[in-house]
Formats: C-alpha cells, sequence, structure tokens
C-alpha cells in the first residue's frame, strides 16, 4: 500500500490551491497526493466558472478571503511562476455593481458600512451617480447601487487552476488520476483512502475537496454534509451597442450581466425550490426567454436587441444549510478536513482558503486569517451564517 502523509481529494481550484501553500511551506516536509477523477477537468466546476472576484459580502470574514484572493491573482506572477516561465493572469478590474430598489437599500448601506470598515473600496451611489457612471443603466426604479472602484472584476478561472496545479507540482505535489471510492476509518481517524484503480492509499490527514461531489466523499464516513450539486447556466449573448468598462451588474431580481470579450455573458440564480439537485449539462433555453433577457432588457435598454450566441452549464457547490464555505477538521474524525459548498464563491476564496487549510495541517491552527466560524460545529448545530449579498 502505497501512503502520504496529506490525501487531497480533489484537483481542481481549491485542492491545488490547498496543495500549493501545503506544499511551499518551508517548514512543512510532509508527501501531498491531490487525487483528482477528472483530469482533463472537462466537467469540473473550476473551468466553467464565470470568473468572478468581488469584495461585496455582508460577512467580514468572506470579504477578508476576497480581498486576499484579489491581491494573490494581481500578484500571481509572484507566487505561482515556474521555471522563469511568469505566470500572467489576466484581471479586468471593471468592478461589481450591486443595484438595489427601495425594498433592499438599507441592506446594501450596511453592507458598505461593513465593507468599507474593512479596507474594502467601494462606493454608495444615489440614482444620479449611478446614471452619471454608467449612462446606460436604466435607474428609474433604483434606490441606489455598491459599486466596486478596486480589487473587482474578474479572471481566468482556468488559468488560475492551472497555475496552482503547475507550481504544486513543481514543489513535489503528485496528482494521482484516479477515484475516491471509499475511506478506511479506524478509531477517529482516516487509516486510508481507497482508489478505484490504484488500490489504497495509507495517509496521515484527508481534505474534501471534491467540489460537487463533496457530498459523496463525507458519505464514505456517513457524515452528512450539506453540500450538492446545483446547475448553473451562463448565457453568452452580442449586443450592438458598447458599454464602455461595464462591471458585472447585479439587478435587484439576481440577474446578472458582465462584458467576456466581444459579447457579454449573464445568468440566475434559481429560487430555491426550483433548483434540485442536479449533474447534468442541459441548457434551458427558456429560463433565458422567460427571465434573463426580459430583466436584462428593462435595465439596459440597449439589450432588448441583444442576440443569444451560446451558453454552457457549470455546477455549484451548494451549502444548503447557508451558501458559505465549510472549512476545517471535522470534530470527531480529527485528520478529516472541509473545504466545501463555495456556493460559487470558490474560485475568488481559493487563495485564502489554501492558505489557511494548510495552516491548520501544518500548524493545527489558523494563524493568517481566522475562519472557525466556517467550521463544520455549525452544521451540527444548525446555526447558518446569514450572507446577505449572495449572487
Amino acid at each position: 500500500m502505497q501512503s502520504c502523509d496529506v490525501a487531497i481529494i480533489g484537483g481542481g481550484v481549491i485542492g491545488s490551491a490547498i496543495a500549493y501553500f501545503l506544499a511551499g511551506r518551508t517548514d512543512f516536509k510532509g508527501s501531498i497526493v491531490v487525487v483528482e477523477k477528472d483530469s482533463t477537468y472537462e466537467t469540473a466546476a473550476t473551468p466553467r466558472s464565470a470568473g468572478g472576484v468581488r469584495q461585496q459580502f455582508s460577512t467580514p470574514e468572506n470579504i477578508r478571503m476576497s480581498m486576499f484572493g484579489a491581491a494573490f491573482i494581481k500578484t500571481a506572477g509572484e507566487h505561482l511562476t515556474v521555471d522563469g516561465e511568469v505566470v500572467e493572469l489576466p484581471f479586468v478590474e471593471w468592478g461589481y455593481l450591486f443595484l438595489a430598489t427601495d425594498t433592499g437599500f438599507e441592506t446594501l448601506r450596511a453592507n458598505h458600512t461593513t465593507q468599507t470598515s474593512l479596507g474594502a473600496k467601494v462606493a454608495l451611489l444615489m440614482p444620479s451617480e449611478l446614471k452619471a457612471r454608467f449612462p446606460w443603466l436604466n435607474t428609474d426604479d433604483l434606490a441606489g447601487g455598491c459599486f466596486g472602484l478596486a480589487n473587482e472584476g474578474w479572471t481566468d478561472p482556468y488559468g488560475l487552476l492551472q497555475a496552482f496545479r503547475r507550481k504544486a507540482r513543481s514543489l513535489g505535489v503528485t496528482y494521482l488520476a484516479d477515484e475516491v471510492t471509499g475511506l478506511e476509518r479506524a478509531g477517529n481517524r482516516i487509516a486510508s483512502v481507497t482508489l478505484r484503480n490504484g488500490g489504497r492509499l495509507g495517509c496521515g490527514a484527508v481534505v474534501n475537496a471534491a467540489g460537487y461531489h463533496a457530498h459523496a466523499i463525507a458519505d464514505m464516513i456517513g457524515i452528512h454534509l450539506p453540500v450538492r450539486p446545483r446547475k448553473r447556466i451562463v448565457y453568452v449573448f452580442d449586443c450592438r451597442d458598447k458599454l464602455e468598462r461595464a462591471p458585472l451588474t447585479i439587478d435587484p431580481t439576481g440577474v446578472w450581466c458582465r462584458p467576456e470579450g466581444a459579447n457579454f455573458i449573464g445568468g440566475i440564480s434559481p429560487p430555491e425550490a426550483e433548483d434540485p439537485d442536479c449533474t447534468d449539462f442541459e441548457i434551458d433555453y427558456g429560463l433565458y426567454e422567460d427571465v434573463v433577457w426580459p430583466t436584462l432588457a428593462h435595465r439596459i435598454p440597449a439589450f432588448e436587441a441583444i442576440k443569444l450566441v451560446r451558453a454552457w452549464v457549470g455546477h455549484y457547490d451548494y451549502n444548503t444549510l447557508d451558501q458559505n464555505a465549510i472549512l476545517g477538521p471535522h470534530p470527531e474524525v480529527g485528520n478529516f478536513y472541509f473545504a466545501n459548498g463555495f456556493s460559487g464563491h470558490g474560485l475568488q476564496q481559493s487563495p485564502a482558503v489554501g492558505r489557511a487549510i494548510a495552516e491548520l495541517i501544518a500548524y493545527g491552527a489558523y494563524r493568517s486569517l481566522d475562519l472557525r466560524r466556517f467550521g463544520f460545529e455549525r452544521v451540527l448545530k444548525n446555526l447558518p451564517i446569514a450572507e446577505l449579498n449572495v449572487v
């Protein structure tokens, strides 16, 4: 039986970030194996992400994680270069724009206060200010908006994943193209990981970074993890009019859009009652015709004449408890770590999560940013964290 000090289940952006940060610690000498069943990443969530990075959350820990993520992405060349090949990740720093009617404006204002108190550069704008800055926007029914002035925008999800992966491998991390089919528990610890093609892998610690399959990994040792696969559709459309430096704009209804090269992309997260567990890649064009297009045409009149070009499907590892990450060790199975349930925030939070889980494994405690609030204990106690800026 092969063995390693740390086995990471899932080699997407979260698993690879953890591998990178752990292997890069000069005071950690252990061996690390990442097991990824989809080595092409064809069905993985990361490459199908919209790549958004924002500080506009309501929970301080989420704000701080994404602030670190933005800084890391902007300086990726200083961290992820291998053999002199400098990593240059694009970062379209055009901001996020959250819009609110009278119903949601006070929440938006309170969120802005929290964000700026932590150092985020965001501006609370009244309708006249919105119209002056974004003349293409219909502000007639708006009470205001909140706009990210810096460190918000979007990047290349697949580029970040591959940069983490390549750097981790250069630091000695082993990637196995295999599938975890079982976990062997010995008392209050995981003793080994069973692989579909490679037998058993003994391990000192196991990290569940399996994305929207994470619940299946937890089920292997009888742990109920409230993380489910939820389908998200991204529609690509063309607009003849040019919207100069348009931010990622979120309508009060939840419909969002942003530029993507010469086109635009957009979508919406459906209401909970219409959002079943789902792992297929079928595209619902009715959602575009009935909800996304009419809403965008109302908010941005130039979009009345848009033309749908194509669409793609990705999946959230959706935390049904509170749509926030579940991080850290299980309280009873001490060498089993969670890095799950990001609900669409995983890409931007991956640098901070990678650093945090690496600290837990190497030192037994968080050192850079205290994320104990996101521990599994809140799942056991049914104590959700109310994040008010969910997209």
